[in-house]
């Protein structure tokens, strides 16, 4: 197997000149991007030792993909925070980390306290020690084995974890990813998913395999997302679904020049089934939907040319697993159901991660001795193979013994032409345990009342299965960095007072 050395090496001496990195200003090529690398090294060999955690804490940028690749050439671990963490969340994964070092690209505030450097991108700091540095020949030991990264889970649900991954965990990721939807030298690439985030870094050492480039949006916002696609000619691109809902929007409203894009992946979390209808009209490429975790590094199944089964049975799968990647669904005691069943997704493959740092416990519950990951998702595969996820546990409300599954009712909410945005969860009820909420943001210039849209449910899904009283709010729904949406921010005040609550 092998380590991210590999790949940027491969790409200097095939691909010296061709463009590795776009991002605003900043054009380099694979020859510039290799020394850049090899000066990470050398800066991080005078400050840390081999081994050591180096937090990161960054907007997109040209910065955060070297330093991606290089700390982890450098034989250190690489530690992406999420932007839209609060200060505690930020001091509690640098600590737990154990990172000497923070490199970012805002004032760290109290954040200085918990590390022995903080080496600022914004200031110009940076920039002045990588060309003071001198270049290391990536010849540290390094091994497929080695740790490349510690990658916290978002903390949508309790503490968040360390996700170990390895140069072996990272570059089998990249290997199936490439099996699974090839890209070829002359593409183009769009990064528009946050970089600290899985999906925003599951093509990143894809590209400099092949000399792709890899353009980069520091922040996402769906006008200059489409521009991006118009002027730099992208051929491909990934958006969590909150993304895609708002680049059709966009593009509805004041269409670009897409011809140039030939596929756009989505995944993260489900896609309501008219966004992807629309997306497939306003963009016209293959749909391609990703379904993964940060524990698999992340991808573990693929469904190519989803936008042709928009109409079937099918449309609500996410695809099969790549070439390298092993599912199966487990029941409570971890037998393996037969196909059809519904059950807990599995993972086996060598993407999967080593562990938790430092969580042994937390890693015993997910991860067995032969290497499957338990994920915590619900699904079902067919004879086929394609996996149907029926919804996270902890979001099944289970309303006077009938599980609710809320995507499902998700879907249903979505295909109200006033409906911009919705979400479902259980709430406490006196009666049946639980019964189904949602809340739901009105497109402009549209009315919609709670009774209009619980009739509009009526005739798609069971009516244990309707909501039974709905919020409208203006504002959009509240999500995490990577785009998810925070439905323990709605669920919380509703379980306020009461000794368990299923959050």
């Amino acid at each position: 197997m092998y380590t991210l050395r590999d790949s940027i090496l491969r790409a200097e001496q095939l691909f010296a000149r061709r463009e590795a990195v776009v991002c605003g200003d900043v054009r380099r090529d694979y020859a510039e991007l290799a020394d850049r690398v090899r000066r990470v090294a050398g800066l991080l060999e005078a400050i840390t030792a081999r081994g050591d955690r180096v937090a990161l804490l960054s907007l997109n940028s040209a910065e955060f993909l070297e330093l991606f690749i290089g700390v982890p050439c450098a034989g250190r671990a690489i530690v992406p925070h999420n932007t839209r963490w609060a200060a505690p969340e930020l001091a509690y994964a640098t600590e737990d980390a154990g990172a000497r070092v923070l490199i970012t690209d805002r004032d760290p505030g109290d954040l200085h306290r918990v590390v022995e450097r903080v080496i600022r991108i914004d200031t110009g700091e940076y920039e002045e020690l990588l060309s003071a540095a001198t270049p290391t020949e990536l010849q540290v030991p390094v091994t497929p084995g080695t740790l490349a990264g510690l990658f916290y889970t978002g903390g949508t649900t309790g503490t968040s974890k360390g996700v170990m991954l390895t140069h072996a965990n990272l570059m089998a990721n990249a290997v199936h990813t490439q099996m699974a939807q090839p890209f070829v030298t002359d593409d183009r690439y769009l990064t528009m998913a946050p970089m600290f985030h899985a999906a925003g870094l599951y093509e990143a050492l894809v590209l400099p395999w092949i000399g792709a480039c890899n353009v980069i949006l520091p922040a996402f916002d769906p006008e200059a997302a489409l521009d991006t696609i118009e002027r730099e000619r992208i051929t491909s691109a990934i958006a969590v679904p909150t993304m895609l809902a708002a680049l059709n929007e966009a593009q509805a409203a004041a269409p670009r020049d897409v011809s140039s894009l030939s596929w756009m992946s989505h995944g993260a979390s489900p896609a309501a089934l008219e966004v992807l209808r629309r997306s497939a009209e306003l963009f016209g490429c293959e749909l391609i939907h990703l379904y993964g975790a940060t524990e698999t590094a992340p991808i573990a199944t693929v469904f190519r040319h989803e936008e042709q089964h928009l109409d079937s049975d099918r449309a609500k799968s996410c695809g099969v697993a790549p070439p390298g990647v092993s599912l199966r669904i487990v029941g409570n005691d971890g037998e393996t159901l037969p196909v059809g069943e519904t059950g807990e997704v599995a993972i086996n493959g060598p993407n999967v991660m080593v562990g938790y740092w430092n969580k042994p416990e937390q890693t015993a519950a997910v991860l067995s001795r032969d290497g499957w990951y338990r994920s915590g998702d619900v699904g079902r595969l067919d004879e086929e193979g394609y996996l149907f996820l029926v919804d996270r546990a902890k979001d099944m409300i289970v309303s006077g013994g009938e599980n609710v599954y809320c995507t499902e009712v998700e879907d249903v909410l979505y295909t109200h032409p006033a409906v911009l945005e919705a979400t479902v969860f259980g709430i406490p009820d006196a009666k049946w345990g639980e019964r189904v909420h949602a809340v739901v943001v009105i497109r402009d210039g549209h009315e919609l009342t709670e009774e209009e849209l619980i009739a509009h449910c009526a005739g798609s899904i069971g009516g244990y299965k309707i909501p039974k009283s709905i919020t409208f709010q203006t504002e959009p729904l509240p999500k995490s960095g990577p785009g998810k949406v925070l439905k323990r921010v709605l669920r919380a005040p509703f379980w306020e007072g009461h000794e368990t609550a299923i959050i």
